[in-house]
């Protein structure tokens, strides 16, 4: 059986199991402490770092981008997700490089891991700069996804690709600590609504972790 290792609210994994959710492809979970450095783990990926996607052959692929790429050579047949032509898939990888380097730096890093991960990991308190930080730049994300949307549904067209897969796993993830103002802009609140309606991403909003419970719009695409 086709596994995937990860983490719950890890913005990484969540792209993949959106991903794999969205070409069809059935799959099992492992929750993963990757900051527990098994020596198993190290095992499938030397870096020690979730996600690793494990093949019913038994390749193993470890990274998300290597992943992402490898499920879209590997699985052609069952939908495809980077955009049709060279500018559609330049586009995508561009927005896919936004939030998983910009969205995470500016956002992410400042919220999810200031207030979830450095907990886990024993890094000390949450600093509140980083927190304030991260909901200022988060505006101005949400008022970009609201720029791209504004003459399709998705951020490149209308149908929905790796980059709304990437955006969607950021914001989901740091929506579960309810720290998403979604009144300062409705159509991107109108976007992630659309995205939630979507089974792949419902399936990943079922997740939960111990120290913190999502606010009740979590899970309601009509939020």
């Amino acid at each position: 059986m086709r596994t995937l290792y990860h983490t719950p609210l890890s913005p990484y994994c969540r792209k993949i199991r959106l991903l794999l959710r969205e070409k069809d492809l059935d799959f099992d979970l492992i929750a993963e402490n990757f900051w527990d450095r098994r020596l198993e783990f190290f095992a499938l990926n030397p870096a020690g770092e979730v996600p690793v996607l494990l093949e019913p052959d038994g390749e193993v692929i470890c990274g998300n981008h290597a992943i992402m790429e490898y499920l879209e050579e590997a699985y052609r047949d069952n939908k495809r997700f980077v955009g049709s032509s060279i500018a559609e898939r330049a586009e995508v990888r561009r927005l896919i490089d936004w939030f998983d380097r910009k969205f995470d730096q500016e956002v992410t890093q400042n919220i999810l891991f200031e207030k979830i991960f450095k907990r886990l990991w024993r890094y000390g308190e949450p600093h509140s700069d980083a927190i304030r930080a991260g909901k200022k730049n988060i505006l101005y994300h949400l008022d970009y996804i609201a720029f791209l949307t504004l003459e399709h549904r998705y951020l490149t067209g209308d149908t929905p690709t790796l980059a709304d897969m990437a955006a969607a796993a950021h914001l989901s993830a740091i929506d579960y600590l309810g720290d998403v103002p979604w009144e300062h802009n409705a159509k991107a609140k109108d976007w992630y609504a659309l995205m939630k309606s979507r089974p792949s991403l419902r399936s990943v909003l079922t997740d939960r972790v111990a120290m913190a419970k999502p606010p009740e719009h979590y899970e309601d695409p009509d939020f």
